[in-house]
C-alpha cells in the first residue's frame, strides 16, 4: 500500500494576515495526505493566540492522528509555547501509517532571545535518539524530525551573515549535527527539518543500500508549496514531489517503491 507523508515548516503564524492565509491554504491542500510533519516555528513570536490559531487550523489532522510537530526557536519567544508543542522528553517516538517517527526538540531555554536562533543538542540527546531509532520496525519508514539544520547552510539574511562574520552562533548548524547523521547511517530514511527559509535537499551515503535523505522544508506559507514523500513497506517510492497549495495541484512521486537516487535542491 502506497502512503504519503507531507513536510511543512516555519509557518510563523501571526506574522501577517497574508502569511496566515498561506498557512490555511496549505492545510486545505493536505486533504488526502496520510501524515503531516511540521518541523517547528509554527508561531512567529511564541504567543498563546498564535498557537491557538495553529491548533484551530490543524485540529482535524491532530484528531485523526495524522500530525507530528516539534517546536522551533520562534515558539520559545513571548509566552513560550514550546512546551505545548512538545510535552515530556526531548526525544519521543510515534508509529503512524507505515512510519516510525522520532521527534527531537532541538530548542532550549537560550532561544528565549530573538537573536538566539541556534539549536542545542548534547551527547545525552544523541544517545536518546540512538535508542529510539533502534526500536524502529523494519516494516516502517524511519523519519527523524527536528527544527534546526544539522549541517552548515548558507546564510539567508543580513543578521545571519553578520552573526557569522563576528563569530556568534546565531546562524550555526546544530552542535554534533554531523555526528547525528553518521549515527543514523543505515538506520534511518529521512531527516526533516526547518529553520532556514530556503528549501534544500541532500542525499547522504548515496552508495549505501539505505541512503539518508536530509530535507529542509523552507518557509511553507511563503513558498506556497511543500514536499510529499511516497512510501510503502518501509521504503521510499523515489524522490519527493511538490504539492502547490495555491493551485491544489500536485506532482506525486512514482508509485513503484525504490530508493532515492540523486539530489534535489529546490
Amino acid at each position: 500500500m502506497i502512503r504519503t507523508l507531507a513536510h511543512l515548516s516555519d509557518l510563523h503564524l501571526g506574522r501577517s494576515l497574508a502569511h496566515d492565509a498561506g498557512v490555511a491554504r496549505a492545510v486545505e491542500a493536505l486533504d488526502g495526505i496520510d501524515h503531516v510533519v511540521v518541523s517547528g516555528d509554527v508561531t512567529d513570536r511564541g504567543r498563546a493566540h498564535e498557537h491557538a490559531r495553529f491548533e484551530q487550523l490543524f485540529a482535524p489532522l491532530a484528531a485523526a492522528g495524522r500530525l507530528t510537530v516539534v517546536p522551533g526557536n520562534h515558539d520559545r519567544l513571548g509566552d513560550d509555547v514550546g512546551p505545548r508543542l512538545r510535552r515530556g522528553a526531548r526525544v519521543q517516538t510515534e508509529m503512524r501509517a507505515g512510519l516510525f517517527i522520532v521527534r527531537v526538540d532541538s530548542t532550549g531555554a537560550h532561544n528565549r532571545g530573538r537573536r538566539a536562533g541556534q539549536g542545542d543538542r548534547g551527547s545525552g540527546v544523541l544517545a536518546d535518539i540512538d535508542r529510539a531509532v533502534a526500536r524502529a520496525p523494519s516494516t516502517h519508514l524511519v523519519v527523524v524530525t527536528l527544527h534546526h539544520h544539522p549541517l552548515p547552510l548558507p546564510e539567508e539574511t543580513f543578521p545571519e551573515l553578520l552573526a557569522s562574520r563576528i563569530g556568534l552562533p546565531y546562524a550555526q548548524e546544530l552542535r554534533l549535527g554531523a555526528t547525528l547523521l553518521q549515527q543514523l547511517r543505515g538506520r534511518c530514511d529521512l531527516v526533516l527539518h526547518g529553520h532556514r527559509h530556503v528549501p534544500r535537499a541532500l542525499e547522504l551515503f548515496g552508495g549505501d543500500a539505505r541512503p539518508l535523505g536530509l530535507y529542509n522544508a523552507g518557509c511553507t506559507p511563503a513558498l506556497g508549496r511543500f514536499r510529499i514523500f511516497a512510501h510503502a513497506a518501509g521504503r521510499l517510492c523515489g524522490p519527493p514531489g511538490w504539492l502547490i497549495a495555491r493551485e491544489r495541484t500536485a506532482t506525486i512521486p512514482s508509485a513503484r517503491p525504490r530508493r532515492m537516487t540523486g539530489t534535489e535542491n529546490a
